[in-house]
């Protein structure tokens, strides 16, 4: 399979998978709604608000997924890739937002009084949902890794936190069948709810990182685990290595010195041969851009440069290593 039928694919795969993504989520506030409305219960209330919540960033993350594969234009010269970051730190908004609202609900209903009903029921609608949310989570999860989609493993992450809510329902429901004591349904409740708050901070952390083009430890390191070894192997250096995430791509550029000697047909054929060999190593792919420099008069055309010649450095946590 060519590349373009292999993206034309990875596309279609992706867009069904949101698309069942939105299809189940509907379903699932429905089941949720109906389970409120049977039980009373402030626990599956908030598991409901969850997923109002949970079919908003759906919504937005299939449009971001959409935009996404809009190629660059006079106005977005990089593509609109990046828009995936926008989009996991949208769904992790909304959830830090739903796991307040549940924590509001469950302290309200402990206060005004608490009444549950038909909790056999209940219990099991909820069960249904947490059940299909685990494997949908699960699913997405398994897809947008594979298909290195940060929206769809943002939304993977979001069902799974709709799934361990749901979870938590279960626990506080049933500790209220066997003991007979109400506040364990909003005590769960409130457990729930930082829980989750944690998988929103985790995704709002991320949104932050690729927005803020944070240097990714593993693509830094084996970026200079590659140059490193070229450069040794041929005789020249590098400086100036920067990368950045794209959100479907890497962007890396770096400064190859070349001997002095070196004729030009001869430093870009090399510096080509290194481009490709960073792209083959790079998921999903990289678009690199190397600048050739000659060692003879490097000093005299980038002095403030001049510190940066010494020896590749070993991996280090920086994304400048010396050339």
């Amino acid at each position: 399979m060519n590349i373009a039928a292999k993206t034309e694919a990875d596309r279609k795969a992706l867009s069904f998978a949101m698309t069942l993504s939105l299809a189940i989520g509907l379903l699932m506030f429905v089941m949720k709604v109906g389970a409120y409305l049977l039980t009373g219960s402030a626990a599956i209330l908030s598991d409901a608000a969850e997923s109002v919540v949970h079919v908003a960033a759906v919504i937005f993350a299939a449009y971001s997924l959409k935009l996404s594969y809009k190629p660059a234009d006079e106005s977005h010269l990089y593509g609109h890739a990046k828009i995936s970051f926008f989009s996991a730190g949208f769904e992790g908004a909304m959830i830090i937002l739903a796991a307040l609202y549940i924590i509001y609900e469950s302290v309200h209903k402990w206060l005004v009084g608490l009444r549950l009903e038909n909790l056999g029921l209940g219990v099991g609608l909820t069960a249904a949902a947490a059940i299909i949310n685990g494997a949908l989570g699960a699913y997405l999860l398994w897809l947008g890794r594979r298909k290195n989609s940060i929206i769809l493993q943002a939304n993977g992450k979001h069902v799974l936190t709709d799934c361990w809510t749901s979870l938590a329902v279960l626990v506080g429901l049933g500790l209220v069948l066997v003991t007979h004591w109400l506040p364990f349904d909003p005590i769960c409740g409130i457990i729930m709810a930082c829980n989750i708050l944690l998988s929103g901070t985790g995704l709002m952390k991320t949104s932050f990182a690729g927005l803020m083009d944070r240097a990714d430890p593993e693509t830094q390191k084996k970026l200079v685990e590659i140059l490193t070894r070229e450069s040794q192997k041929h005789g020249l250096t590098y400086h100036d290595l920067r990368h950045r995430n794209l959100g479907d791509a890497h962007r890396v550029v770096v400064h190859l010195v070349f001997p002095a000697g070196t004729s030009l047909a001869q430093a870009h054929r090399e510096a080509t041969r290194i481009e490709q060999l960073i792209q083959k190593s790079l998921e999903p792919t990289a678009y690199v851009t190397t600048h050739l420099e000659c060692a003879s008069d490097h000093d005299e055309l980038h002095p403030d440069e001049r510190m940066e010649k010494a020896v590749p450095p070993a991996p280090a946590s920086s994304t400048r290593p010396t050339a």
